[in-house]
């Protein structure tokens, strides 16, 4: 049902779009996202509200679009993009400097808060020839680790100046992604096909594991890690495969799905429902995997009262939805398996979800909200 969807073109091409996480306690759905742009010759960071999509016309279409509450601009392309808390956003950028932006919610400003200049550049012998793209940027609040084209990973906090550490040359390849694993821990993927787990408490500049992809050096463009089972990551490349692992055993993918045709840009497990997964690609599509075991008997996370909206807590998801990934081929055991955007032709290059919200953007100059993304 397209008409669930409400598009917003807003004249520049997004890279990156992001809901503000909700309160702890909150039980309405998220109403505020934040997207970047790239390839535009004044890129900016823009904060857009929703509180108003909610509206149902007589014909059961959705009213209103997205609202700019405020934007600000950028230096370079946006290449990532974290909400570190309701106020900070963490931004990547193709320059190599990292920026944290403060929206303030009281006037609609935002402001630039600090900025690591150059967290990522390209090293002469005798000079400095300037930044290095900064690719990948995660937040854990204090912490925040970026990855970036010169193969650094550098472990900020958000109150203070200098990293408080930088692995120089952790990569002979681009680290394109990251995330944490636990919050001592993180996993990088890079151009190579590999995975690795780089364990903070370790002084040497190892990583702690190393896992491939079989065959080929398919580049990696992205990972994600299950909410509830740390041990499960997924991980999306310019094969447009979508790659299963567990990383307690083997050091190769549990499972390999044919997925998209052309690069595969994000992944994201659904926060709170993982046995959703969504991916987004190149090829302009957007993919919903669903592996709920038996999807007539599916619990109803969401409840799609008249404005209110419940969440069920983590632990009442049974390990056996969660074992369907980490079967030899989830699509035997039951996937459905949804593009949800049938006939765009530009490249989706982003998506974030949260509760019953889907948020994505495209090459085509356009942002797109789905409110009720389980009805």
């Amino acid at each position: 049902a397209m008409e669930e969807v409400c598009a917003k073109f807003v004249s520049q091409k997004i890279s990156k779009t992001r809901w503000r996480p909700l309160p702890a306690a909150a039980l309405r759905a998220p109403d505020v996202f934040a997207t970047g742009s790239w390839d535009n010759e004044d890129n900016r960071i823009s904060i857009w509200s929703v509180g108003d999509l909610g509206h149902v016309g007589l014909g059961g279409e959705y009213q209103g679009e997205p609202q700019l509450l405020c934007d600000i601009r950028h230096n370079g392309d946006v290449m990532d993009m974290q909400f570190l808390d309701q106020e900070r956003i963490v931004v990547a950028s193709s320059t190599g400097t990292v920026t944290v932006f403060r929206h303030h919610q009281n006037n609609h400003t935002l402001s630039a808060n600090h900025r690591w200049e150059k967290a990522h550049s390209h090293l002469d012998q005798d000079s400095s020839c300037g930044g290095a793209a900064c690719t990948g940027v995660i937040c854990n609040k204090p912490e925040i680790v970026t990855v970036g084209e010169d193969g650094r990973i550098n472990l900020f906090r958000a109150d203070q100046k200098d990293a408080v550490r930088t692995i120089d040359n952790a990569d002979s390849s681009t680290l394109h992604a990251v995330t944490f694993l636990r919050t001592t821990e993180i996993l990088t993927v890079n151009s190579i096909g590999q995975l690795k787990i780089w364990d903070f408490r370790q002084q040497k500049n190892e990583p702690a594991q190393i896992f491939s992809l079989t065959g080929g050096r398919v580049p990696l463009h992205c990972v994600d890690r299950h909410p509830n089972q740390q041990y499960i990551v997924a991980t999306g490349g310019q094969d447009g495969m979508l790659s299963i692992w567990d990383i307690r055993q083997g050091t190769v993918p549990v499972s390999l799905l044919n997925a998209h045709e052309a690069e595969m840009w994000e992944v994201h497990f659904h926060p709170s429902n993982p046995d959703h997964l969504f991916t987004c690609s190149e090829d302009g599509s957007l993919w919903h995997w669903d592996t709920s075991t038996d999807l007539s008997e599916k619990p109803s996370f969401l409840h799609q009262g008249a404005r209110s909206t419940t969440y069920v807590p983590h632990n009442t998801i049974n390990q056996s939805v969660v074992s369907a990934w980490l079967s030899n081929d989830p699509t035997k055991d039951r996937m459905e398996i949804t593009n949800l955007i049938p006939n765009q032709t530009l490249s989706v290059n982003s998506l974030d979800v949260l509760g019953p919200c889907l948020v994505y953007g495209t090459d085509a100059e356009a942002i797109y909200v789905n409110r009720q993304l389980f009805a």
